[in-house]
């Protein structure tokens, strides 16, 4: 694990920001890893969405790796930019970092992940991307 704080990334503006609750962790205080995990498909699919002119669906976690624990209380950053687009898929790669407000705003990166999306049409079928 990780464990050397860093900062945000500079000059960069989050998709996604929110503080995790005690209803999406366990009695420790350690939230679900899963409950990230939908956290990071919804960041990943706001710039596959933008870059799809429209809708799109998640085909692929290529990669997911949990780098440090998440606690209620932190305050999540989001962060993702489209890394590959093929015919009708795109591929998206998210960071999220947490500022741990009750530790002297320590910040640490505490997730990472790859994720492909499919731009659809009205029926849910594949369409081609438009030209960038």
């Amino acid at each position: 694990m990780e464990s050397t704080p860093t900062t945000l990334p500079p000059g960069r503006i989050p998709e996604l920001r929110v503080v995790p609750m005690p209803a999406d962790a366990n009695v420790h205080g350690d939230v679900f890893g899963g409950w990230i995990m939908a956290q990071v498909d919804m960041a990943g699919a706001l710039p596959a969405m933008r870059r799809a002119n429209g809708r799109i669906a998640t085909i692929a976690v290529n990669s997911f790796l949990f780098k440090q624990p998440v606690f209620v209380g932190d305050v999540l950053s989001f962060y993702a930019d489209v890394v590959s687009v093929g015919r009708t898929s795109l591929t998206v790669f998210v960071e999220v970092y947490a500022q741990r407000t009750q530790l002297n705003d320590e910040i640490v990166k505490v997730t990472e992940a790859t994720l492909t999306y499919v731009a659809t049409d009205e029926q849910r079928r594949p369409r081609p991307l438009p030209p960038a």
